[in-house]
């Protein structure tokens, strides 16, 4: 059975498209994760319309966007909020250690950066009515990551985090082969085995170190945006 049960979305360009509702207590049609919207045609970008999207969150730094293949709709705003502390010392010494390209640094950077992340949280809670769509380049370690931090404040088990995380190593398989790459989910399975650990063990470690909602207060998120946040994607 395929696990992401349902949630996959068909929008021409892209292939790693997926709803978060129905994981914890997401409502369907609030939040989307995917690939970076490049390749969307016309017709895949009026399928994001239709679906409810108005508002996109670019997790990419400016240097790695580039133009569309199609234009996006008026009236569907984008968000830019990089993630990666690029230019930090933490950036260069996990850029030796795993390239950021698993989850073993998802604890360091929300516990070392975790600013970046609560404001992606926050341009969520605080978008404009309808769906919302947060990518990276792949859709798999930045958007991973903040998919991560939504699920965890949703009350997703670590198995359904683990579970959505796991898909898109299946998804965006013919474009790693198109960019020349070799099997991703192997080498991030090696990488990690070479740290005494695994995907599941280190997801479910950092699921289980984080602390919601005192994580997202904590680090700069207001009484107001959780509410908003917790409206947006619960009721």
């Amino acid at each position: 059975m395929d696990v992401a049960g349902g949630r996959e979305l068909a929008w021409d360009g892209c292939v790693n498209v997926r709803d978060l509702g129905g994981l914890g207590r997401i409502r369907p049609g609030a939040v989307v994760r995917m690939e970076a919207p490049t390749r969307l045609s016309e017709s895949g970008w009026a399928a994001a319309w239709a679906h409810g999207v108005r508002t996109v969150v670019d997790l990419r730094h400016a240097d790695e966007c580039r133009p569309d293949v199609a234009p996006r709709p008026p009236g569907m705003t984008t968000v830019r909020i990089p993630l990666d502390p690029v230019g930090t010392p933490f950036y260069e010494r996990w850029q030796k250690i795993d390239n950021l390209a698993s989850p073993l640094y998802y604890p360091a950077v929300l516990a070392e950066h975790p600013e970046p992340v609560v404001a992606a949280v926050r341009a969520i809670a605080t978008a404009a009515p309808g769906c919302v769509v947060f990518h990276c380049a792949g859709g798999k370690d930045r958007t991973g990551l903040l998919a991560l931090v939504l699920l965890t404040s949703a009350g997703a088990t670590p198995e359904e985090i683990i579970a959505d995380y796991l898909l898109t190593f299946e998804r965006m398989r013919r474009r790693y082969a198109e960019l020349g790459f070799g099997d991703q989910l192997a080498a991030v399975n090696e990488r990690l085995a070479g740290h005494d650990t695994t995907i599941a063990a280190s997801l479910t470690s950092t699921v289980g170190s984080l602390t919601m909602p005192d994580f997202l207060l904590d680090n700069g998120l207001s009484e107001a945006d959780l509410a908003a946040l917790r409206a947006r994607l619960t009721t």
